[in-house]
């Protein structure tokens, strides 16, 4: 698709400024005024703040102990600051903030290496080098977006850093030769696509952080050619691992850094190379992955979540309403600068994007908060990865099919999640903070990602194995004006030793009335269905009342336990209270009835 371009590229790729240069005062100037002091209220902030110290020992902390965020929030800091600096400058103009910045160039380019320690290895699943090697840079997700900050910070700022030495400019671009250039286009790393190999985010984060720095700065065209021709194929892998539904088999939060950051990276080809890259926008299956986000979202800050997503997803940017109005999407854009408006933190202070923030300050404002479309509001399938959403007054529903070896997967083939009048009501509990065991062969002892913990049932302790051919089958789908449906047989999820033969599970939402879910099974152990909930649950003969919220009338089960599970991890609290609950229902016979009001 992407990769025959290759042969029609000009001769001449130009320039991509990732906003207005620091002398475009008027654009500067248009930032309205209570943004602009937010962001130089918050530079003056970081002006007073010491940059944090990161030796070789917190580095190594990751191979030693597993942990990963305490080696990370020393680093990301210091990006966000150098963040902060520079859209305080771009803002004011006065050069106050220019020692300070450079300061944080120089710190950030004499880091030993710029990939994370989780991802510091040269093989898709590889050891983990302990410490980087600087003769052997590994290119992964956050060595590209470092790149691509610094190349922004020279794009934007390149005259006033000159004006000090043109040695800062000079190291920059010397840093990323090196640490970038020279490998991405010397050797083949995994993300890059090869053959039918499956990709996942990575390949679309990468490449745009990739293509952002080699447009911002002045590369000779030969060094642009190559690595537009690279990317191209890169970004040809990353689309065949796409149903033509365009759904992120990831869960939404992981649509920012795929879905997303395709659209960044044609954003850029498209001003390199004009003329080249606008039919792509109009590509039904493109428009289908921009959409996806919009069609995820049940209320406020809360999305239908599964895999490695949370069920409360920070507020849409510019970048969604900008992806909307390139496809030709007026529901996703007016969705997207409807979801913007509502949020508490226009220039986006957490984000390490530098390029993602001046978009925010610049583009951001001349976006209207229209009320989003009614069409986002609509039932969908997805039968790429088996997603069923149907929604009415009352509910949000949500079933998820497809199968156990899904980018970021839970075992959770046929669970159901449900809002009621946009509170969560039965929930994915989503996944706790990354270590080394997250993303190694002891992942599903974990207990998020455990089916247990799913609403789904377990058969004598035996739950859901992993792995592509654990899947749901017998799949159907209908939807009309009284109501919505999906039957599925989840028993080929379970392995052997649970002794099943089939299990039909028969989800239906009856608009204005209920949420009925019918679970048929024929096999060799005694079934119970776990429900999870992050409300306290009163529990009757034939009844869960979870708070003020609803109902559960039930037949044929026996006697309901529950159990309370402390939430303490820092990312699961983010979405849920201190304490959530697991309802465990245990078959009386082989049909279970469960009827949600």
């Amino acid at each position: 698709m992407f990769s025959e371009i290759s042969a029609k590229l000009p001769d001449v790729l130009g320039d991509f400024t990732p906003g207005a240069v620091c002398s475009e005062r008027a654009r500067w100037s248009a930032v309205p005024q209570a943004v602009r002091e937010l962001v130089i209220g918050e530079a003056e902030e970081t002006l007073a703040r010491a940059w944090p110290l990161i030796t070789a020992s917190d580095y190594r902390e990751f191979t030693e102990t597993g942990n990963r965020a305490r080696f990370e929030e020393l680093y990301f800091t210091r990006r966000r600051m150098l963040n902060n600096l520079v859209l305080g400058e771009l803002l004011e103009g006065g050069a106050r903030f220019l020692p300070k910045i450079v300061d944080g160039i120089f710190l950030i380019a004499e880091e030993s290496g710029w990939q994370l320690p989780a991802h510091n290895a040269y093989e898709r699943s590889g050891a983990r080098l302990p410490l980087p090697d600087n003769s052997q840079p590994v290119v992964d997700l956050f060595a590209a977006e470092t790149a691509a900050l610094l190349a922004t910070v020279v794009a934007l700022l390149r005259d006033k850093l000159e004006g000090i030495s043109p040695e800062i400019a000079a190291r920059i671009e010397r840093e990323i030769e090196t640490r970038i250039l020279s490998p991405y286009l010397g050797r083949h790393f995994w993300w890059m696509g090869r053959g039918e190999e499956r990709m996942n985010n990575w390949t679309p984060w990468i490449s745009q952080n990739v293509l952002l720095t080699v447009f911002s700065l002045k590369t000779d065209q030969p060094t642009r050619h190559a690595v537009v021709k690279k990317a191209l194929g890169s970004l040809d892998a990353f689309l065949k691992d796409y149903a033509e539904d365009g759904a992120c088999e990831e869960g939404v939060l992981y649509y920012r850094h795929a879905a997303l950051c395709l659209h960044g990276a044609l954003t850029i080809l498209d001003t390199a190379a004009p003329g080249l890259f606008g039919r792509f926008w109009q590509q039904p299956k493109i428009r289908n992955m921009a959409e996806y986000i919009a069609h995820m979202h049940v209320a406020g800050r809360h999305y239908f979540n599964f895999a490695d997503s949370s069920a409360v997803v920070e507020p849409c940017s510019a970048r969604e309403c900008l992806f909307g109005q390139a496809v030709g999407s007026e529901m996703l854009a007016e969705f997207a600068a409807s979801d913007r408006a509502a949020s508490d933190n226009p220039h986006l202070p957490g984000e390490w994007n530098l390029w993602y923030r001046v978009q925010e300050l610049l583009v951001g404002p001349t976006l209207p908060a229209a009320p989003p479309h009614p069409a986002s509001r609509r039932d969908i399938f997805y039968p790429g990865i088996g997603l069923f959403i149907a929604r009415d007054e009352q509910f949000s529903l949500a079933v998820k099919g497809g199968n156990n070896g899904e980018g970021h997967n839970h075992n959770d083939v046929g669970s159901v999640t449900l809002y009621k009048n946009g509170h969560p009501f039965l929930i994915d509990v989503g996944v706790e903070t990354y270590t080394a065991k997250t993303f190694s062969a002891r992942r599903y002892e974990i207990w998020t990602m455990q089916s247990a913990f799913h609403n789904l049932p377990t058969f004598a302790g035996v739950m859901q194995s992993a792995g592509e051919t654990f899947g749901a089958r017998d799949v159907e789908v209908a939807f009309d004006e009284g109501s919505a449906r999906i039957s599925l047989d989840i028993s080929d999820a379970y392995p052997p030793e649970a002794q099943l033969h089939s299990y039909r599970r028969v989800v239906s939402l009856l608009r204005g009335r209920d949420v009925e879910i019918v679970d048929t099974y024929d096999g060799g152990k005694p079934a119970a269905l776990s429900l999870m909930t992050c409300l306290a649950p009163t529990v009757g003969p034939d009844r869960i009342d979870l708070a003020d919220l609803g109902s559960i009338f039930v037949e044929g089960a026996g006697e309901i336990e529950i159990d309370e599970i402390g939430v303490d991890d820092a990312r699961l609290r983010s979405a849920w209270p201190e304490q959530i609950y697991r309802l465990r229902v245990p078959f009386a016979g082989r049909l279970l009835r469960l009827r949600i009001v």
